[in-house]
């Protein structure tokens, strides 16, 4: 061993840039350099205790969280694949690091771009006092078109009600106004959907691979959270001006993702990625579907 540290120590003299690429591919695929000792941890005396430990409770600042940051923007492919192993000790679990880091985005975003309370539905509420129902060919239908709209209008108002003041009346309503608006402060709302729907996605577009859900689950919460660091950078590069990055973005970070995670190749990565962006896009629009069905539903039962 001192001998090849020696060796390395001369290389690095020698070609420093060639060598440090090389043993920034050997970190990214170990996740450690395989020639450094581990540091025995010292006893430290006096003032040094005063901060000992303090830190270690917070998600933020502990060194878990820390090596999940770095490695999700350095390795991300390869730390899942190390986490979904068995590595669990090494990084925070998936569903901690998808609150934890969204949470710290929420709360970036709020500070550099308060949310807006809204009217009474304002934007989304349908008007139908423009619509001359006897000029149709069919007024039934399109009553109960809009009907439909009008429920998943209500249904869309009642649950951003901290955004709707105008809308809370009773003390029901204030109390699941207050809740919403604490789930949002952390980022909760911004998350769920999402991550549900790139869980699903990612298990179709992988189902030849043969991955566990629980795998799967896994991989798509680490996924947000990478895209929530590019997205907390386009927030503090625009003071707040934007909150989401480009869908090519995305798909760039997803391809590299796969290259690791998988041992794939670039062009076999990238259609993983088109795959799992098409699949997300149809559940996507399969939920819009129920939705609405539902509500129209709903309309006719009311009719």
């Amino acid at each position: 061993m001192p001998i090849f540290t020696e060796t390395i120590g001369k290389l690095m003299k020698n070609h420093p840039f060639a060598v440090r690429k090389r043993a920034f591919t050997i970190w990214q695929k170990l996740g450690y350099l395989p020639w450094h000792k581990k540091k025995e941890k010292k006893e430290k005396k006096g003032s040094g205790d005063f901060y000992k430990g303090a830190f270690d409770s917070i998600p933020f600042l502990n060194d878990d969280a820390k090596r999940t940051f770095v490695q999700l923007l350095l390795r991300p492919g390869y730390m899942i694949r190390d986490y979904i192993k068995g590595a669990h000790e090494r990084y925070l679990a998936p569903l901690t690091a998808l609150i934890v880091f969204y949470a710290f985005f929420a709360l970036v975003s709020a500070v550099l771009q308060p949310v807006q309370r809204q009217g009474p539905r304002s934007r989304s509420h349908v008007q139908m006092e423009n619509v001359e129902l006897d000029e149709v060919q069919n007024p039934k239908f399109l009553k109960q078109v809009i009907s439909a709209a009008k429920i998943i209008d209500e249904g869309w108002v009642y649950l951003h009600l901290d955004q709707f003041p105008d809308e809370v009346d009773t003390q029901h309503e204030q109390s699941l106004a207050a809740l919403e608006g604490t789930l949002r402060s952390q980022g909760i709302p911004l998350f769920i959907g999402q991550f549900f729907l790139l869980w699903f996605a990612m298990s179709w577009a992988l189902r030849r691979y043969k991955l566990k859900m629980s795998a799967t689950a896994a991989a798509s919460a680490y996924v947000l959270c990478q895209f929530s660091f590019f997205m907390l950078f386009v927030v503090l590069a625009t003071f707040g001006k934007e909150t989401s990055i480009s869908v090519t973005l995305m798909l760039i970070l997803l391809v590299w993702d796969y290259h690791q995670w998988l041992d794939a190749s670039y062009k076999k990565s990238l259609r993983l990625a088109i795959s799992t962006g098409i699949r997300f896009g149809v559940l996507f629009l399969a939920v819009l579907f129920l939705v609405a069905g539902a509500a129209y539903l709903v309309a006719l039962a009311r009719s």
